[in-house]
């Protein structure tokens, strides 16, 4: 995914670039003299409490699934897995797209409870009868 533009959610919610904030630092780990001089790590913050282009039910849906990652309403995500700063800004808006769709995907349908067939309920009943003789057969008397 470029980092330019806007980032794709789902088919109808899009988040423009210009609610991006970006830092940049050195990465840790190792890396030899590249990873010394240069800010390759990035650092995205996403204000979803404050952002326009999620409408307000997708909104509160994810402000209640992502509840524990959000610090005053804001989302950070830092990407330091490359050596490249272009291609740990990609890694991090593809994280946050990823989180993002998760959050704001509906709640699963509750299950219904259903009752085990007439027939389901025989078919265990002869396998357990089956194995019970199996294991039986195997059995020692003393």
């Amino acid at each position: 995914m470029p980092v330019t533009g806007p980032i794709p959610i789902n088919g109808s919610v899009a988040i423009p670039e210009a609610e991006l904030r970006w830092r940049f630092s050195r990465s840790s780990g190792p890396g030899g003299q590249h990873v010394n001089t240069s800010a390759t790590a990035a650092e995205l913050s996403f204000d979803l409490a404050n952002s326009p282009s999620l409408p307000p039910l997708l909104k509160e849906r994810a402000l209640a699934n992502l509840g524990n990652r959000l610090v005053a309403g804001v989302i950070t995500i830092r990407a330091e897995e490359y050596r490249s700063q272009l291609r740990n800004r990609d890694a991090a808006c593809e994280r946050l797209a990823v989180m993002l769709r998760e959050a704001i995907a509906p709640p699963p349908r509750k299950r219904r409870p259903t009752k085990p067939s007439r027939g389901m309920i025989e078919r265990r009943l002869q396998n357990k009868k089956r194995r019970a003789e199996t294991k039986a057969g195997r059995r020692r008397d003393w």
